[in-house]
């Protein structure tokens, strides 16, 4: 798998009681000797060729598969190709040649945005847009460029706003957009997509609206360097004041320093060393000698809970490429703890009392994402046992005939019926990448997307 992945990389080139917290540590998974890379790596690739089977079988044209009832999903009633799209790099990277042939082949003969549908800007930037441009920089396939280029068009007209942040919604053939009470995340979480497209075909009209969405939004933080989880994009007034690095403000942080890395843009760095100060001296706890990252109010710092789930993740291996190895480590021992309790993570924890607060698990990538930063950068073996840990945990609990589905319960292990997109865009690439050989991707050129698509520094 060596030569095969480094060869794709070089074409890119051209009901929720409480639980007791443990008295001790968590139980060490296997030991770290007795993985073996190359048998797991296989082991990967088998679980996403039958993935894919089954939406081909089961919703092939369609966004998303069901896999318990074997029935596809559409986001808009019509579909844009949402599973192909986004899993169409794994396919390349994983080597799996005909099932990436046949998903270029779909994307390229069916897909178009000539469509009076009203999509949600931030999810169809991460998972069409990223998708469209990595997979172009993996294949050299140049209709996944000028559908990017049209699909971006398209979404352009969410910067209309006074104060230049983005609606959350747009409708792809009218421009009509809606949506004004939006969150950082959807807001920040667009440089890098737009930004690469702006290189990839010379208009920089694509990264100057996103980029000055992300400084709008950062110069409206409060004294104290923090963000709310939701803002007015017409007023630029802030409509909550809690602060915390979960879903509706994660991936702002993330991509102030990705963006930084990607496009060696100075200021972005400043603005995410600034934050990342932020965060460390007002969200940070200490609890019982593990750290999490808590919620405050963003003016005063007053602690207003004590909440941690699988979005909030993703910050181990943000903090791994901004340098912090230590405090990364221990944010992702707190990570593994909250997957143990009951074997697959909860959406959301009490991390004081260690009760479960939303008992969901949505095939979630962001505890497999960080344990890959860290194993890159320490090389220590112990995550490659914590990711063979995660992959036979996903295998016995969310496996639904070929494919696999989000669970409506980390308690009763209750299956729902779902597989989303990022689960194979996602989930799986993370589990394969833990495994690789560590020169797979280069971290010096390649920056990966939220939704974990490798952007290349090509230009």
């Amino acid at each position: 798998m060596r030569s095969s992945l480094l060869g794709v990389l070089m074409l890119a080139a051209c009901g929720c009681g409480a639980t007791a917290a443990p008295s001790g540590p968590p139980a060490a998974p296997a030991p770290p000797g007795a993985i073996d890379r190359a048998a797991m790596v296989e082991r990967v690739r088998g679980e996403m060729r039958r993935a894919w089977a089954a939406y081909v079988r089961d919703a092939w044209g369609h966004d998303e598969l069901r896999p318990v009832t074997r029935t596809a999903r559409d986001w808009y009633g019509e579909s844009l190709l949402i599973t192909p799209v986004d899993a169409l790099d794994t396919l390349v990277m994983m080597g799996l040649t005909d099932e990436a042939t046949a998903a270029r082949r779909l994307i390229d003969e069916r897909l178009a945005f000539d469509k009076d549908i009203t999509v949600k800007n931030f999810e169809i930037t991460i998972r069409v847009l990223g998708g469209l441009l990595s997979g172009y920089q993996l294949t050299g396939d140049a209709q996944l460029l000028r559908l990017a280029d049209d699909l971006g068009a398209r979404l352009l007209p969410v910067f209309g706003s006074p104060t230049g942040m983005p609606y959350m919604f747009v409708n792809l053939k009218t421009g009509a957009v809606s949506g004004a009470k939006t969150n950082p995340a959807e807001i920040g979480t667009l440089v890098l997509e737009f930004g690469a497209l702006s290189k990839l075909t010379g208009k920089p009209i694509y990264l100057d609206k996103a980029r000055n969405a992300l400084v709008q939004l950062y110069a409206r933080r409060s004294k104290l360097g923090l963000v709310g989880e939701e803002i007015d994009v017409e007023t630029g007034q802030w409509l909550s004041p809690n602060s915390h690095v979960g879903g509706g403000i994660d991936s702002y942080y993330e991509y102030l320093l990705k963006g930084s890395i990607l496009f060696r843009d100075a200021e972005l760095g400043r603005m995410w060393r600034t934050s990342a100060a932020a965060l460390d001296q007002h969200l940070a706890e200490d609890v019982a000698g593990g750290l999490w990252y808590g919620q405050v109010d963003m003016a005063t710092g007053a602690r207003t809970a004590a909440e941690f789930g699988a979005l909030h993740a993703f910050l181990p291996g943000v903090l791994v490429l901004g340098g912090d190895l230590a405090r990364a480590r221990r944010l992702e021992a707190s990570c593994i703890r909250m997957w143990q309790l009951r074997g697959i993570e909860p959406e959301v924890i009490d991390y004081r009392s260690m009760a479960i607060r939303a008992p969901g698990y949505q095939l979630r990538p962001e505890i497999i994402e960080s344990a890959w930063y860290l194993r890159r950068a320490t090389g220590d073996p112990q995550y490659l046992a914590i990711g063979k840990m995660f992959l036979d945990d996903l295998v016995a609990h969310t496996r639904a005939g070929d494919g696999f589905t989000v669970l409506t319960s980390v308690e009763t292990m209750a299956q729902g019926d779902l597989m989303p997109s990022y689960f194979l865009a996602e989930t799986l690439k993370y589990l394969y990448l833990m495994f690789a050989p560590d020169d797979a991707v280069d971290l010096e050129r390649v920056v990966f997307t939220t939704e974990a698509h490798p952007l290349r520094r090509t230009w």
